[in-house]
C-alpha cells in the first residue's frame, strides 16, 4: 500500500547517517571528534534544571493551555523588553514542543498548495521539507558571500511570483552563521507588507551572535511571524521547547491548531524555562557565548592556515559554512574520506544546499578549544595526504 505522496517531498538528513557511521567508529574504539552536529558541548544551565526537578516534585505534569503557561509567555514578552526594547504583547506568544513545533503552526497557517513560498539556498533542510508537507511550492533563491549568504529584500523582489505567499529567512542562519541587519529585515517586512505576503522569520539561535548586536525582526517588522526556540542559546535541546510570536489577528487560528496537533507543550519543560530568564542563569549563558565566541576564533584561525577560510567569517550561531571546491566536488565522498581516515566528524552541504552542496561542508565549533586544534591538525594531514596522492596520480 503507498505511503501519501506528501512524504516525496522530504529528505532524510544525511547528517544523521554521518552520525550514525562516527558513533560506529567510536563503538570501535576511535577516537571521533564530533563537529557534525548542531548542539554544543555544554550541560542545560543548573537553575533551569532544578527549576525541572521542582516543578516534578511539585506535581507540575498536567496540561497547560494549548498557547503555553501564561507565567512562560510573560517571562519571554519580558525578555524582549528588557533585551530589545521591543514590546511584545504576551497574548502573541505561543509556546509550542520545540521550534519544529511553532515551524509546523506557522506553515500550516500561511502556506497551502498553489502558493509559492520563498527561502535561501543555503538554509536550515526542515524550512524546506515543512512547506512540502503542505503542497506549497518552494522557489528557492541563490544567495552567496556578495549578499552576506541571506536572503535580501532585492533578492527577494527579483525572483518573487504572482502567487508568492511568503518569504522565510533565517538569523542567525544555518548553515552559514550570517545574521540579517536591521535595515535589511525592515525591508524584507516592507516588500511582505506591499505585496500582501507572510515574513516568517527563524530566530532560534538569537542571542548566539559575534562582533554584531542581537536583535530580532519585531523591532522591524512587528507583524512577522517569529520562531524561537531554548535549544540553541538556552541549552535546553532535550527539553523541546520553543515558541512563535504572531500577529494578534493569528492567535485564535494558531491555538486551535496547537489544541489539534499537540495539544500543549512539555509542562515540566515549561516551568523548567522560567528559570532561564533569572540574573544567575543568564550570566551563565553569557559566558558560554563568550566561549563559543573564542572557539569560532580559534577555527577560524587554523582554517585560514589550512587554506580554507571562509569567504565571509559567520556572525551567529556556532557554525562555519566552508567552499571546498578547489579539493573535491563531492561534499559527502570528503566528509566520509576525513571521518574513515582521521575520526572528524563534520557535514556535507548537500543537507542545506540544493545548489551548491556539493562544493561545501558545515563545521561547528561545538567542542571545547583544545578538540578543534586536535581536528584541525587531523584536517592538515588529510589535506596534506590528498595532495600528496594527486601528485602521485598526476
Amino acid at each position: 500500500m503507498p505511503f501519501a505522496r506528501r512524504l516525496e517531498s522530504v529528505a532524510a538528513f544525511r547528517v544523521m547517517t554521518l552520525l550514525e557511521a562516527a558513533q560506529a567508529r567510536e563503538a570501535a574504539g576511535h577516537d571521533v571528534i564530533h563537529l557534525e552536529v548542531g548542539e554544543p558541548d555544554f550541560p542545560t544551565p543548573a537553575p533551569v534544571i532544578a527549576a525541572g526537578q521542582a516543578a516534578l516534585a511539585a506535581g507540575q505534569t498536567r496540561y497547560t493551555p494549548a498557547c503555553g503557561l501564561p507565567a512562560l509567555r510573560e517571562a519571554i514578552a519580558a525578555d524582549y523588553q528588557r533585551r530589545h526594547g521591543v514590546t511584545v504583547s504576551p497574548s502573541r506568544i505561543i509556546i509550542t514542543p520545540g521550534a519544529s513545533g511553532a515551524l509546523l503552526l506557522a506553515t500550516l497557517l500561511c502556506a497551502e498548495r498553489g502558493d509559492s513560498v520563498l527561502m535561501a539556498d543555503p538554509t536550515y533542510p526542515c524550512n524546506r521539507h515543512f512547506m512540502g508537507l503542505v503542497d506549497a511550492q518552494l522557489d528557492v533563491v541563490p544567495v552567496n558571500a556578495e549578499s552576506g549568504w541571506q536572503l535580501t529584500a532585492e533578492l527577494a523582489d527579483d525572483f518573487w511570483r504572482e502567487n508568492t505567499r511568503a518569504v522565510m529567512v533565517a538569523s542567525p542562519s544555518n548553515p552559514t552563521g550570517h545574521v540579517l541587519s536591521p535595515e535589511e529585515l525592515k525591508a524584507l517586512g516592507e516588500l511582505c507588507q506591499s505585496r500582501d505576503a507572510y515574513l516568517l522569520v527563524d530566530e532560534i539561535y538569537q542571542g548566539l551572535t559575534y562582533g554584531v548586536p542581537a536583535h530580532t525582526a519585531l523591532a522591524e517588522c512587528p507583524d512577522a511571524f517569529v520562531i524561537n526556540s531554548f535549544s540553541k542559546y538556552f541549552g535546553m535541546t532535550g527539553w523541546r521547547l520553543g515558541w512563535l510570536v504572531a500577529p494578534e489577528a493569528a492567535v485564535e487560528p494558531l491555538s486551535r491548531l496547537a489544541q489539534n496537533v499537540f495539544l500543549a507543550a512539555s509542562t515540566p519543560a515549561q516551568h523548567a524555562a522560567l528559570a532561564a530568564f533569572t540574573p544567575e542563569c543568564e550570566a551563565e549563558l553569557e559566558r558560554r557565548r563568550q566561549v563559543l565566541e573564542a572557539r569560532r576564533g580559534v577555527l577560524l584561525a587554523g582554517l585560514e592556515r589550512l587554506g580554507l577560510a571562509p569567504s565571509v567569517p559567520p556572525q551567529g550561531a556556532f557554525y562555519v559554512w566552508l567552499d571546498i571546491s578547489h579539493l573535491i566536488d563531492d561534499s559527502e565522498a570528503f566528509c566520509r574520506a576525513l571521518l574513515e581516515e582521521e575520526n572528524v566528524a563534520i557535514t556535507p552541504g548537500t543537507d542545506f544546499a540544493l545548489a551548491e552542496g556539493r562544493r561545501h561542508v558545515r563545521i561547528a565549533f561545538t567542542a571545547d578549544e583544545a578538540r578543534l586544534r586536535e581536528a584541525l591538525a587531523r584536517m592538515e594531514r588529510f589535506l596534506e595526504r590528498r595532495a600528496t596522492r594527486a601528485g602521485v596520480s598526476a
